[in-house]
């Protein structure tokens, strides 16, 4: 059976070949295909398949409205860190703390995701799961809603 995010398209009932002098990937008990095939891969072509799984992550994240928000606002916030960091320091700050709220909702929508996966009935821990995602995301803005203001507040009364 293909594996969805695999972007080698190949089956997963054929095994990758081990690069002479490494070990075969890892196999299911019943010796079956192996557990995963991205395990086998190594230097290079694990980078570059990594890569892959990684613009596959997200675009399925642009799938998600709050992310496509804050990739828009992270267009328009990223470039302005520049001209208001005094430094590289008030820089990394600013433009980090958006990057962390966007790491962080990537995060969340991949727990809600596996969540969703196992079922559409309602479980208690499934909700503490996904609040516990949510209130994640929460931190993240306050965080960086507390560093841009920090910002802001300082280059105005600098500027007075």
């Amino acid at each position: 059976m293909h594996h969805i995010n695999d972007p080698s398209g190949m089956p997963d009932s054929q095994p990758a070949a081990a690069a002479p002098g490494l070990a075969p990937p890892p196999r299911a008990p019943d010796g079956a295909a192996p557990v995963n095939s991205q395990k086998a891969r190594r230097g290079l072509s694990r980078l570059w398949h990594a890569t892959l799984y990684s613009m596959a992550g997200l675009r399925a994240g642009w799938q998600e409205t709050a992310f496509r928000q804050e990739a828009m606002a992270a267009a328009i916030l990223i470039p302005l860190a520049f001209c208001l960091g005094r430094n590289w320091t008030e820089t990394a700050l600013l433009a980090g703390s958006i990057l962390l709220v966007m790491i962080v909702e990537l995060l969340n929508t991949s727990i809600e995701t596996a969540i969703d996966r196992i079922g559409p009935d309602w479980h208690d821990l499934s909700k503490r799961a996904k609040d516990m995602g949510s209130a994640a995301v929460l931190l993240s803005l306050l965080l960086a809603g507390g560093i841009w203001l920090a910002a802001i507040c300082r280059a105005l009364t600098s500027a007075s």
